[in-house]
């Protein structure tokens, strides 16, 4: 009996959107194994939430973004860490993690993200990269616990140096 192979928890979007026509889409960036992990400190959680793929998570929903930090001086810090899954000898691991911070003023409306960081960030993930030095000890630590117990074996097989970052 073979085995059958277990789908990533992680995954977002399936195949080659391409299909090996070279017509429109070539080059794209496939983010099949990409997920936003939401880091909220002021609640002590971390969650996968999907819609923060297209500024769609439940912290981003019903909020206006502005580009200047400075004019949401009441925000709330969330981050999304970019979280991305290969699959290695030893079977999948988390390959890459990228943190970017918002800043969110729900009762005025209002939010600050900078959206070249977030496309940097998750760029970064996607080539192996961890980058969560600029985060707070809190939120770093609750990302981490999240990582551990969502999938120990991933945890596990991951580098070394995110293993002591988070």
């Amino acid at each position: 009996m073979t085995e059958k192979k277990q789908p990533q928890p992680f995954t977002i979007i399936k195949d080659d959107s391409t299909d090996g026509h070279g017509g429109f889409g070539v080059g794209s960036i496939s983010l099949e194994n990409v997920s936003p992990v939401v880091i909220d400190p002021n609640e002590e959680r971390a969650f996968v939430d999907m819609g923060a793929m297209h500024g769609r998570s439940e912290v981003e929903r019903r909020v206006k973004f502005i580009p200047d930090k400075d004019q949401v001086p009441n925000g709330l810090l969330y981050w999304i860490a970019w979280v991305t899954v290969e699959t290695g000898e030893n079977g999948p691991y988390y390959h890459g993690v990228a943190s970017s911070e918002m800043s969110i003023d729900r009762p005025n409306r209002i939010a600050y993200k900078s959206m070249p960081e977030h496309v940097n960030h998750m760029d970064k993930s996607l080539k192996g990269h961890v980058i969560v030095d600029h985060m707070d000890e809190q939120s770093r630590h609750l990302l981490g616990h999240f990582l551990r117990e969502f999938n120990p074996q991933m945890w596990t097989n991951a580098s070394d140096e995110l293993k002591k970052v988070l």
